[in-house]
Formats: C-alpha cells, structure tokens, sequence
C-alpha cells in the first residue's frame, strides 16, 4: 500500500508542477505586439522621397525602430512623419547606431507612405549629410536583403 501512495503524491506533485510552471509562464510573458506585413499597411506604388528631412526624434525599440521627421513641403508648410525602420539589432547590423542620426540633422529619406495616407511610412533607406547610404532593414518591395542573394540582388550602373 505504500508503493501505491508514494505512486498517488508523486502523480499530484508532477501534475501540480507543471500547472504552477504554466502559470508563472503566463504571468510572465511579455505583451504579443502584432507584427505586420508591409503590404497590410505600406504601399509600394507610393514611394516618398524626403530630399531635406530634418530628424526629429529616433525611438530604438523592438519591433520596429522609428524615426520622426519634418519635411518641408512644395508649399512652405513643414509635416512631421513617422519613418518605420527595422528593429534595432537589424539597424546595428546595418550601420545605425544611436550615434549616427542628431535630432536636427539633415537626412534623406526614401521609403513608402502608408495606405491610410498618414505622415507614416516604411523606410528603405536613408542618406546622411556625408553621402553614406545606411539601409533601414524594414520589409517589404525594394527593401534590402541582409545579405546579398548572388543573382537576385543585383545593382546595374
């Protein structure tokens, strides 16, 4: 009767920790924050191409990194827009460091607008005052690989 009881409490104990393990997980996971395909909130056949923005504010944070603008428009008035670029590993892979953009310095910005039409948009790349081009890491058409895929990432000159 001994062997059976011992069987019984080893059985609850097992039973008991695991639900305890998985309640702790729970309480402890981080908020799911939605990840989206470029395509559910950017267009590709709205491209922007910001020749004088000046930089804002840069938010490091996952998932994606952002970096707010103004842009002088045709007729004189200044927008802000929101930039989405990469997470922030990606843009340290990539040559953007908290170093590299100054809130007031001059940048270039191509990327696409978002669907709604806001002052938001999807970041390829940027150009800096020096003429060094830093690829942004977000997805989506005319994004940059990582790494170049020989045959398919090609550039003609």
């Amino acid at each position: 009767m001994m062997k059976q009881e011992f069987s019984s409490m080893r059985a609850k104990f097992t039973v008991g920790t695991v639900v305890v393990a998985g309640a702790i997980l729970l309480a402890c996971a981080p908020p799911l924050s939605a990840h989206h395909a470029f395509a559910a909130e950017f267009d590709a056949n709205k491209p922007i191409h910001f020749t004088d923005a000046t930089v804002t504010k840069v938010e490091f944070i996952n998932p994606h990194s952002w970096i707010h603008v103004d842009v002088k428009m045709p007729d004189g008035t200044v927008e802000n827009w929101a930039v989405e670029a990469g997470s922030p590993n990606i843009l340290l892979r990539r040559g953007v460091t908290r170093d590299t953009l100054k809130v007031g310095q001059k940048i270039i910005v191509d990327g696409y607008q978002s669907k709604d039409g806001t002052h938001r948009a999807n970041g390829r790349d940027l150009t800096l005052p020096n003429g060094q081009k830093l690829f942004l890491g977000s997805s989506g058409t005319g994004a940059p690989y990582e790494v170049q895929r020989p045959g398919v990432d090609t550039t003609t000159k």
